[in-house]
């Protein structure tokens, strides 16, 4: 694990989740971390990729077109 990053805190994630929010264990684990750091108020995430980021990521793995028949 790099510096910079922090382990998430389950069971206060889940407590927050499941008697803040109100949610049933399934709904919580059907949830990706990020939605659930929304939903709970958290703002500071990182911006989302824009025009020159996808059109770098499109030109590093171009889709190929499937020329097989099988």
């Amino acid at each position: 694990m790099s510096s910079n990053t922090r382990p998430f805190d389950w069971p206060g994630l889940m407590r927050a989740g499941m008697q803040g929010l109100g949610l049933t264990p399934a709904e919580f684990w059907a949830l990706t971390p990020a939605e659930l750091l929304l939903m709970l108020g958290e703002t500071g995430g990182a911006a989302p990729m824009g025009r020159a980021g996808l059109e770098a990521l499109a030109a590093r793995f171009p889709d190929h077109k499937d020329t097989s028949d099988g």
